[in-house]
């Protein structure tokens, strides 16, 4: 589910710039340097961080739930050497049946990005994601930030959106379907209860969530815009604000 089929530009590519960035931090925190890691990416939508990874030189697993995405990454895949290839494993499959497919503690990473605003109840979810991952593993959540609905429809001038966005864990994504976001405190309670307690988190889009799908900026201006993005995303206040969170938690 990570990147549906919005257009790619300057918000997807701040999302995906950003969660690289993070990731790369904080893989090279905890595992030692050129370890090749066993990564499970649930949800990989068009496959651009399973990708990435795979390129770094990890042994990287997609699943995904979207026939129509995971055709999407197998052509991406296919462009790529063979080196990268073989390390490469794609599958059909649903992130809230990861015990059908894996054994406990078979991976180093889980990523788990852009997929619980369609799961109605997360954590039986999380669990399992947790299960998946090894000793001093680490899982990646990337998800909408319910306390800050309000700041697109306010920055926009739809006032009485963002009243009713307060009272709401619910909102309307880019792709018109009706979905659910959650809140920091929440995931970390949650994250603390299945053993892999929140070890980091940032903001995402803090000031570029209101920018229209598919816009596009020259490079050096779109250079700055990221290096805005990602000083605001850890600094507070600014990174409680934003309209996705990055959360890291670690396996005990």
């Amino acid at each position: 589910m990570d990147g549906m089929r919005a257009p790619v530009g300057v918000r997807d590519t701040v999302r995906q710039e950003l969660v690289a960035r993070q990731l790369d931090e904080q893989i090279a925190g905890r595992f030692p340097v050129g370890q090749r890691l066993r990564v499970l990416d649930v949800g990989m939508g068009r496959g651009v961080q399973a990708l990435r990874l795979a390129r770094a030189g990890h042994s990287v697993t997609g699943l995904e739930s979207d026939a129509e995405l995971l055709r999407v990454a197998r052509e991406a895949l296919a462009t790529e050497p063979e080196g990268i290839r073989e390390r490469v494993k794609l599958i059909e499959g649903d992130g809230r049946e990861t015990g059908v497919h894996f054994l406990p503690g078979s991976f180093d990473v889980v990523l788990c990005h852009g997929v619980l605003m369609y799961v109605e109840e997360p954590d039986p979810m999380l669990a399992g994601l947790a299960r998946m991952l090894a000793p001093g593993g680490l899982l990646s959540l990337l998800v909408r930030n319910a306390d800050a609905l309000a700041m697109r429809p306010g920055l926009t001038g739809d006032f009485g959106a963002a009243l009713e966005a307060f009272d709401s864990p619910t909102y309307t994504n880019d792709l018109g379907l009706t979905v659910r976001a959650d809140r920091l405190d929440a995931l970390r309670a949650t994250l603390a209860g299945i053993a892999a307690p929140l070890h980091a988190w940032y903001g995402i889009r803090v000031f570029t969530d209101n920018v229209a799908d598919g816009t596009e900026l020259p490079a050096g201006e779109l250079e700055r815009v990221l290096t805005l993005e990602d000083r605001a995303g850890r600094t507070d206040p600014y990174r409680g604000i934003a309209a996705l969170l990055h959360l890291c938690g670690v396996r005990g």
